[in-house]
């Protein structure tokens, strides 16, 4: 059984990346919303206003609130901790990767340079999220 997603907030500070995972979000299923965050303190008061995500999409070097910290936000909070997060970033080291895992997210996406390539584990995930997602992967599964 799969999890379709139907709303997405991707938390990045950088528009280029923003307008990538939209687009590439398009592609793969035309009718996910997908709201963005420019950082973590954004991303926390737009959960405030807004119905909660099927998934947060969360970079990890951003200005004000990094991912890190919005991560350990949203795993204290009991109304956001089942709430999959799914660390987008260009970090790929095993440090990197542990934290995230021990922090609470649900998977790390290593984001590529090949279009194609990001749009096909973005389908991965948006349509293919298992219900047990608001528990960490495997960490087989859990880099993706």
């Amino acid at each position: 059984m799969t999890h379709n997603a139907r709303y997405i907030l991707m938390v990045d500070d950088d528009e280029d990346d923003q307008m990538l995972f939209r687009e590439a979000l398009k592609q793969v299923d035309n009718s996910v919303r997908c709201d963005t965050a420019i950082n973590g303190a954004d991303a926390l008061q737009k959960l405030q206003s807004s119905p909660s995500p099927d998934m947060i999409f969360l970079d990890l070097n951003m200005p004000i609130m990094n991912g890190f910290e919005c991560l350990q936000a949203l795993k204290k909070e009991q109304f956001y901790q089942d709430i999959p997060v799914i660390i987008f970033t260009t970090a790929n080291d095993t440090a990197t990767i542990e934290k995230s895992r021990k922090l609470g997210a649900a998977a790390f996406f290593h984001k590529p340079i090949d279009f194609d390539l990001f749009r096909a584990k973005l389908r991965q995930i948006v349509v293919g999220l298992p219900p047990s997602a608001m528990h960490p992967f495997s960490m087989r599964d859990f880099i993706i």
